[in-house]
């Protein structure tokens, strides 16, 4: 326990768990709130049964505060800047929970990645729970951590984001991976290398550190850890040390009795669901994972064939007219865009939304064999229409306008429109969301909706 005041930033579920936590350790603390509505309200009045004190509207931490919890506000924020200028320690809540493990707590296996982060997290839990291990998916999935580190676990399944990792500096995992790296959260970090530098603290005090041998910038990160356990995950044919595919199996050449001169196998191809070449990526990551703590090889098909994707992941919507209906919502940038794109061999591709200052070329450039048409919605479906007219100049695009809830209908109205027997309509958006709907999952239901009335309509 501290001394001093502990200062919470915001009643999101992150910062109220975590002041809860702390006052049930007779901690002194206080929770700052920018916006006083319904809900923040309601969770003010639930604190302060646990005497925490909630101020709406305050811009610095109060007198006397030691420490600020933040759940992944940026260091330019005037809160965060503040704390920072007085000499405040600022932490996350994630940093917190790692500091408030109880004794013999249950070891963490922790990934991040730009993409595929929840998907590789619930395969690595579906796998843990095959081989009989009482495990829990937490952190950026949606389950706080503090809340979970007292719990009746074996193991910890962590998924992490770049906010998360700025704001953490003991995290000592078990094992840990980062799944892949591309521009995304640029305005929050300032650049690819910093943010790439947030990524890497998950390898600082890693036990067995989990690189993709196939990105450039994971491989790289993993570099500076060689002297210890790292395995590598690839969809080629796997080296000593690595994991990946041969013809259509799952292979382990880094935890198997002979590394050097045989293979195991994991599972096969078709044990992944949805198959894309990326959640293969994402299934050989929670098998390194799981692998490292010691799960059989059976577990992970098991695992595997017992894992039901989120949605709005590579979902299969609905067939109309011999086209298939696909919804990627959660493609929310240009990397998770192009390994949706990549998937399907002729796409009638629906993009757009706030790009967050990504660049599309190359994800039109790589695309544009594969795209028999492609809709545009959005406050930046401007930049793919210029991008689309460079690299694919003989591919149709319509151009979408408004912000009213009805665009979706129109957008897939005019998707099947340009598409043919045996295409595929694909909801890949490489966009943020929250220019038209509240969330990806709102934009991939308004979709589904639009679909749906489609093949009403035959």
């Amino acid at each position: 326990m501290t001394s001093g005041l502990t200062c919470v930033a915001g009643l999101g579920v992150s910062g109220t768990a975590a002041a809860r936590v702390l006052a049930g350790r007779g901690e002194r603390v206080v929770v700052l709130e920018a916006v006083e509505g319904d809900r923040q309200r309601a969770a003010a009045a639930e604190l302060a049964r646990l005497g925490v004190e909630v101020r709406f509207g305050a811009s610095a931490p109060p007198e006397g505060t030691t420490r600020l919890v933040t759940t992944g506000w940026a260091p330019h924020h005037p809160l965060v800047a503040a704390a920072l200028d007085r000499g405040v320690e600022v932490v996350g809540e994630v940093e917190l929970a790692w500091r408030l493990r109880p004794g013999q707590a249950a070891p963490w296996l922790a990934l991040t990645g730009t993409n595929g982060k929840t998907t590789a997290v619930r395969m690595l839990t579906s796998i843990l729970a095959a081989a009989g291990h009482r495990a829990l998916a937490v952190g950026n999935v949606g389950v706080p951590v503090v809340e979970a580190v007292g719990g009746p676990y074996d193991v910890l399944a962590v998924e992490l984001s770049s906010f998360q990792l700025h704001w953490s500096s003991t995290l000592a995992p078990q094992a840990a991976a980062v799944l892949n790296v591309a521009p995304d959260h640029l305005d929050w970090h300032g650049s690819l290398e910093a943010y790439a530098a947030a990524k890497a603290r998950v390898f600082e005090r890693a036990g067995t550190v989990v690189y993709n041998a196939d990105d450039e910038i994971a491989a790289k990160l993993a570099e500076p850890h060689a002297g210890r356990k790292t395995v590598g995950f690839t969809l080629q044919v796997p080296r000593a040390g690595q994991l990946g595919v041969v013809e259509d199996l799952l292979v382990d050449r880094a935890f198997c009795p002979d590394p050097v001169h045989a293979a195991e196998e994991l599972a096969t191809l078709a044990d992944v669901r949805p198959f894309a070449p990326h959640n293969v990526a994402n299934a050989l990551a929670a098998a390194a994972l799981a692998r490292a703590h010691g799960v059989p090889a059976r577990a992970v098909r098991q695992g595997l064939l017992d894992f039901v994707p989120d949605p709005h992941r590579m979902e299969f919507v609905e067939r109309v007219g011999e086209v298939d209906y696909v919804n990627d919502s959660k493609a929310t940038n240009p990397h998770a865009a192009a390994a949706a794109l990549a998937a399907y061999p002729s796409i009638v591709w629906i993009a757009g939304g706030r790009l967050k200052g990504a660049d599309v070329e190359d994800l039109v450039r790589r695309a544009a064999p594969r795209l028999r048409g492609a809709v545009l919605l959005g406050a930046d479906r401007a930049r793919i229409a210029e991008a689309m007219a460079r690299h694919a100049p003989n591919v149709p695009v319509v151009d979408v306008a408004g912000q009213d809830t009805g665009v979706m209908d129109r957008v897939v109205t005019e998707a099947a429109a340009l598409a043919s027997p045996g295409d595929t309509v694909l909801l890949a958006p490489a966009a943020a969301s929250l220019d038209m709907f509240d969330g990806y999952p709102a934009r991939g239901e308004a979709f589904a909706r639009a679909v749906h009335e489609l093949g009403r309509r035959g």
